[in-house]
């Protein structure tokens, strides 16, 4: 029996960590799925999905040697294995940018969350004083988009950035 466990590794950045952290769990013979891997302000972050007969234990003692300098930290969790169902609707992706300040993301969502719409990929910078949010989004069939804008305007301007919604263009094969 395999099960579904995330692996999150944070910590300094250098060169070979994916390799390092990938190669153990092929050592296991543990199937990588979903993953998503940044660099945040010099902190490499990464979250993996990998499919394992291994337990949680062995799973930890083989990335060991990956953490053992103690410039990594390593968490390996179960997590449910559910039937991941497409999130039904258009793609967009959002684009704000402003004067850094607290509560961007917070109002930015908030007014998205609304409507239903979901966040599929969310990520952000600081560049300089300038704030940098990109977000791929879904929203619903038979939302309103034009209602979606309207409210998404209202809480651009309430945190002082400046917001624009683009549809993703899709590639028929």
């Amino acid at each position: 029996m395999t099960d579904l466990l995330a692996v999150t590794v944070i910590g300094s950045d250098r060169p070979g960590i994916v390799a390092d952290v990938t190669a153990a769990l092929a050592g296991l013979e543990a199937n990588l799925e979903d993953s998503t891997m940044t660099l945040l302000r010099g902190q490499f972050a990464m979250v993996v999905l990998v499919h394992t007969s291994a337990p949680v234990a062995a799973v930890e003692q083989a990335l060991a040697p990956v953490i053992a300098d103690g410039t990594l930290g390593v968490d390996v969790r179960p997590v449910a294995d559910v039937d991941s169902q497409p999130v039904l609707g258009a793609d967009h992706i959002l684009h704000v940018n402003g004067a850094d300040r607290p509560g961007i993301v917070a109002g930015i969502t908030a007014s998205l969350a609304a409507h239903g719409v979901n966040v599929v990929g969310l990520s952000t910078r600081l560049a300089g004083e300038l704030y940098v949010l990109t977000a791929e989004v879904v929203l619903p069939d038979g939302v309103d988009e034009l209602a979606v804008r309207a409210d998404l305007d209202q809480a651009a301007q309430a945190c002082g950035v400046h917001v624009r919604l683009v549809p993703v263009e899709t590639d028929e094969l």
